[in-house]
């Protein structure tokens, strides 16, 4: 069964909706049939980067806030990070657009790594305080999750790959998704925000329910016999 996910690294929800998410499966039966498929979502695709701001600052200026009320609204974020096991330093978060690390996130789905590389991005952002609009930065991150160094270097400016997270985007409009993180379960069901980890857990059971009694079973016709075969280990 698929989970698609769409968020943005610059999302503090994200990162405790992917936390709640993955304490629900670590006690689902069936977590070993879950794939988990993280799409592309930009909250701001305008944004400039800007290492000499701070996030403090940025919020005030687009939303209206002062620079207090951005930084009390961060310290309670970061203390409902905190009860998920996260820690969150808002006064190092750098300010950057996050189109060139979702093409890196794109390059590690096709190569088996898309959660590694989302929990590595969503680290270096928000307890780290890394530049995530940085090519150099984000090569040094894609080495870190295992990934082919010059492969993640030429993901960083490739247009195929930039197409991708156009279409995950695109795919967000058709499902009217208005905000992130957003969670599509089974191809039909959604589950919205960083939600406790019971509501997970609920969408869960439904959504293996509908796949279990739909998902198609394998005939055995082999009869009796001992067919020739090669084992997952080379032995033939």
């Amino acid at each position: 069964m698929k989970i698609e996910i769409w968020s943005d690294i610059m999302c503090p929800f994200c990162y405790i909706g992917k936390r709640r998410l993955e304490s629900a499966l670590a006690e689902f039966p069936h977590k070993d049939e879950v794939e988990v498929i993280w799409k592309s979502f930009l909250l701001n695709p305008d944004m400039k980067t800007d290492p000499d701001k701070s996030i403090a600052q940025y919020l005030a200026e687009t939303k209206g806030w002062t620079v207090e009320q951005a930084r009390e609204a961060g310290n309670q974020v970061a203390e409902m990070a905190r009860e998920e096991g996260l820690e969150y330093d808002f006064d190092k978060v750098v300010v950057a657009n996050g189109r060139v690390a979702h093409r890196l996130l794109q390059f590690a789905k096709s190569a088996g790594k898309g959660d590694a590389m989302k929990e590595r991005l969503f680290k270096a952002y928000f307890t780290e305080g890394a530049n995530t609009a940085d090519p150099e930065t984000l090569v040094n991150l894609a080495a870190e999750v295992g990934l082919d160094v010059e492969k993640s270097k030429e993901a960083l400016d490739s247009r195929d790959l930039d197409l991708l997270v156009t279409q995950d985007i695109y795919e967000s409009h058709q499902l009217g998704v208005r905000g992130v993180p957003f969670f599509v379960m089974n191809e039909k069901y959604g589950v919205s925000g960083a939600q406790p980890k019971e509501t997970f857990s609920q969408a869960l059971e439904t959504a293996w329910k509908e796949y279990a009694e739909n998902k198609p079973s394998v005939q055995d016709l082999s009869g009796n016999g001992d067919g020739a075969a090669c084992d997952v280990d080379g032995n033939c």
